[in-house]
């Protein structure tokens, strides 16, 4: 072999090399750069997941707190519908008790009235009114109308 053909293939192994070593740091550059775009994804989805991980709980915070609103709703409306219910027991026996003492102020009424006509001393002139009429009585009236205001269901003055 002649000492050209020993430079030729001397440069082209030294050519070969160069190639390789240049192969060999693109490679080493691209893994290297992929791994720093690697872990500057894993950076950022660990910045989200912080960011989630906060939000979720100030939206956990927020159901509490209207869960919390919801029950203290819930909870007046319970007393308001029972201080209805009471209301209206009270006003039931309001009624009653009216409709008793109605019934208890005619019964007196007749009473008198009877007394009225089996009493000698009375006045015997025509029209004339006994003592006990109803309309001279100190409580009034026997139908409960003189100086008590009428009053309707709602117990308002009519």
């Amino acid at each position: 072999m002649d000492t050209t053909t020993i430079v030729w293939i001397v440069v082209a192994v030294v050519v070969v090399l160069l190639l390789v070593l240049v192969a060999v740091a693109l490679a080493r550059r691209s893994r290297t750069a992929e791994a720093r775009r690697r872990e500057e994804r894993r950076d950022e989805a660990a910045e989200l997941r912080r960011q989630a991980e906060h939000d979720r709980i100030a939206v956990q915070e927020r159901e509490a707190a209207s869960a919390k609103l919801d029950a203290e709703a819930r909870m007046s409306q319970a007393e308001a519908d029972q201080k209805a219910a009471e209301a209206a027991r009270l006003q039931e026996e309001a009624r009653r008790r009216d409709a008793s003492l109605d019934e208890r102020r005619a019964d007196v009424d007749e009473r008198l009235r009877r007394a009225d006509e089996l009493d000698p001393d009375r006045g015997d002139a025509p029209g004339a009114l006994g003592r006990h009429a109803p309309e001279h009585r100190a409580d009034g009236p026997a139908d409960g109308s003189a100086d008590v205001p009428r009053r309707d269901e709602g117990d308002r003055p009519v």
